[in-house]
């Protein structure tokens, strides 16, 4: 039987991750299986779970009032440390990037609280029934939080030296625990990956059992995983938006042997 792989999202929007993160899934040997709030699914109808990007979720879930968020800073040759981009990558990135421009706004105004509240319950019952759960930047955050942790909501804070890089290339690295999950399944080597967040998890406010497992030059958390579960991990990055390279391809596969 074909693993069925829930992909969670907003009811308006996310168009392009969806395709690219169901294109992911087939290229792994999954089904997907759209989620959203006006399209709900339990968990006991898919046997994994993707949580995806999208709207900031709710500061009041983990005990925070609204932040006024700052205007991110581009990043610029002079200011941000380049890296070697491959070829691919670039002649990809122009097309996704008009993608997203047309179909849809990465960071919607406001907040999605029947998404939310979908997301929590789904990521409390796959850990309840053990199955595997990749949550995609907000994903992410929100498995954090789920399990108790807390947010920074605007991380231009960190960017005191360089101005935070925002890219849908692989652009900037990362450095890998290890010892850890994500380790073993991308590799311990520093991964370049894209950057098209503004909040970030806040690591002196960890969930229960959440463990850092990647982290940005300047200590940013970029991904994280849940100690003595089965499959839970979280990547502040967007591997959908990536998929030429092999490493990030290698996140939806584990997801989906775990799952087998």
């Amino acid at each position: 039987m074909t693993t069925r792989v829930g992909v969670t999202g907003p009811d308006r929007g996310g168009a392009v991750a969806w395709e690219l993160t169901r294109l992911a899934l087939r290229r792994a040997g999954a089904i997907a299986v759209r989620i959203t709030p006006t399209r709900p699914h339990t968990i006991d109808e898919v046997d994994a779970l993707v949580i995806g990007g999208g709207a900031d979720i709710d500061p009041e879930i983990y005990g925070e009032e609204p932040e006024t968020i700052a205007a991110v800073i581009e990043g610029t040759t002079k200011s941000v440390r380049r890296h070697r981009t491959p070829a691919l990558s670039l002649l990809l990135a122009p097309g996704i990037f008009m993608m997203r421009k047309i179909f849809e706004r990465h960071t919607a105004v406001g907040h999605d609280l029947d998404r939310d509240a979908l997301e929590m319950m789904l990521i409390d019952d796959a850990l309840a029934r053990e199955k595997p759960i990749l949550g995609i930047c907000r994903g992410a955050q929100l498995l954090n939080v789920c399990l108790g942790g807390s947010l920074h909501q605007d991380v231009g804070n960190f960017y005191v030296e360089k101005p935070q890089l925002r890219s849908v290339l692989p652009r900037k690295v990362v450095q890998i625990e290890p010892h850890s999950r994500l380790a073993r399944v991308i590799g311990a080597a520093p991964c370049a990956v894209n950057a098209l967040h503004h909040q970030a998890i806040d690591c002196g406010d960890l969930g229960r059992r959440v463990q850092v497992v990647a982290r940005e030059e300047n200590g940013v958390v970029q991904a994280i995983e849940v100690e003595g579960a089965r499959f839970a991990l979280g990547v502040q990055w967007h591997p959908e938006y990536i998929p030429q390279h092999r490493r990030q391809q290698a996140l939806f596969e584990a997801l989906v042997a775990c799952a087998g």
